[in-house]
């Protein structure tokens, strides 16, 4: 046995007993070279290149896109040189299993120092190292050794000493060709229930956009609301500018917290995910530090609509009704928070109309900001919003039709993601027992 090989009886590999026994183990630094080149500090500033980080992997193993850019504007952890045939390994945030197989680069590619680059040497081939690199044994391996609670990592050293099965080339190759065909197959069926979940959300969207702009009755009288962007609405209807009944609006503090949920005795600071949803998300928030004072005046309550003032073009303007909420969670300053005459406005129709097609278009025309990364709606966009209005009993009757709707809709997403859910669990079965040798993957290749 070489001296590098792990033994059979290595009781450091937990999970020894899963492999035939002729199977030889070795650590992943003898079957690769990890991290072998990177851009030196003299590289030339106007150097171009694609750029890789860790949101650009997800953790199905795609490699969502990567971002031009010249070195002399890069971040500092843009460093390490990507090869054909690589496999980066997120060793920050492992818990997110960032894991990604480059079958092909045709332009320089850099990756940020939050991966480790394995660069297969012959012992294994570089497809066969992704697939095992994917498989649960590694991927558990990797978050075992990691060290850090809110940011958890693991070191190269560390990551090098997991091992790695050596198995024939010749079979290497069938369990690459048999996983490529296999996972294939899953990920079509994924992306056809990805597809389901965007066309129920478009279909949601949609009626909801009808009926706070349109009304329930196809047969009601219409007239021109004199906008070009909005068309004709009922003829009972009113359009008015949302400062009329919106009797306060203001945004919160966003001191620098603790990467924690706070305890229910302490007090938090909301994130602006809080509202990314249809419903508040009262978990998005971070500790605040025991030497700041809270600013009592921003605690979040019943009733409560907030919005957010500063985010993606996409996500701008997202609007939750606050129903229930914990103690002590403070408003941000990213977000907004409104009250209004409820005498004139049912707050879950202003939230639905908040979300409709007429008062996303406001929002995108007159948002601030240079990057699409980052939009922001000031206070007078808010208060000049042009709303179509229903009397308030009618708003009622608008948002039980739209609760019921999107409440079966919810129903259905929420069955279609645990499918999906199922089929990933199985494929990361399927790797797993492929790589290990669970499978005799010969004849399904035939």
């Amino acid at each position: 046995m070489s001296s590098h090989s792990v033994a059979p009886g290595d009781r450091s590999v937990p999970w020894r007993d899963v492999f035939p026994k002729a199977c030889r183990l070795k650590p992943v630094k003898y079957v690769c070279s990890i991290n072998a080149r990177s851009l030196p500090e003299t590289t030339d500033p106007d150097t171009e290149f694609r750029y890789v980080d860790i949101s650009n992997v997800d953790s199905d193993g795609n490699w969502v896109s990567s971002e031009p850019m010249r070195f002399g504007d890069a971040p500092s952890r843009a460093r390490r040189v990507v090869a054909d045939g690589d496999v980066l390994v997120s060793t920050v945030r492992t818990y997110l299993r960032s894991i990604a197989h480059i079958d092909r680069v045709d332009e320089p590619l850099i990756c940020s120092t939050g991966f480790a680059v394995l660069t297969a040497n012959g012992a294994v081939g570089s497809k066969f190292l992704a697939y095992w690199a994917r498989s649960v044994h590694f991927v558990d391996e990797v978050v075992a050794r990691s060290v850090g609670v809110s940011y958890p990592a693991v070191n190269a050293p560390d990551l090098g000493n997991i091992p790695c099965p050596v198995l024939p080339i010749d079979e290497q190759r069938a369990i690459g060709r048999f996983l490529d065909r296999e996972t294939a197959r899953i990920d079509a069926l994924i992306e056809k229930k990805r597809r389901q979940i965007e066309l129920l959300h478009e279909k949601r969207a949609a009626l909801i956009s009808h009926a706070v702009t349109k009304g329930l009755d196809p047969a009601a009288p219409m007239k021109d609301s004199r906008t070009d962007w909005l068309g004709p609405i009922p003829a009972h209807w009113l359009m008015k500018r949302f400062r009329f009944d919106l009797t306060s609006v203001e945004q919160g503090w966003s001191p620098q917290c603790d990467n924690s949920l706070a305890e229910p005795h302490e007090w938090g600071v909301l994130k602006v995910g809080c509202v990314n949803g249809t419903e508040f998300d009262e978990s998005e928030h971070k500790r605040l530090p025991d030497d700041l004072e809270p600013r009592t005046a921003y605690e979040i309550k019943p009733g409560d609509i907030l919005m957010s003032r500063a985010n993606t073009t996409e996500l701008l303007g997202s609007a939750v009704l606050v129903r229930k909420v914990r103690h002590r969670l403070l408003l941000c300053d990213k977000l907004y928070r409104m009250r209004i005459d409820a005498r004139s406005l049912d707050p879950e129709f202003v939230v639905y109309a908040f979300g409709s097609n007429a008062t996303r278009y406001q929002f995108e025309r007159d948002a601030t900001g240079a990057s699409a990364s980052m939009k922001n709606i000031g206070q007078d966009t808010i208060k000049g919003l042009l709303m179509p209005r229903p009397p308030v009993d009618e708003q009622r009757d608008i948002v039980r039709v739209l609760n019921a709707h999107c409440e079966r809709v919810h129903q259905v997403v929420a069955k279609v993601r645990a499918s999906i859910e199922r089929l990933r669990e199985y494929r990361a079965a399927l790797i797993s027992a492929a790589v290990t040798g669970k499978i005799d993957v010969r004849e399904a290749i035939a």
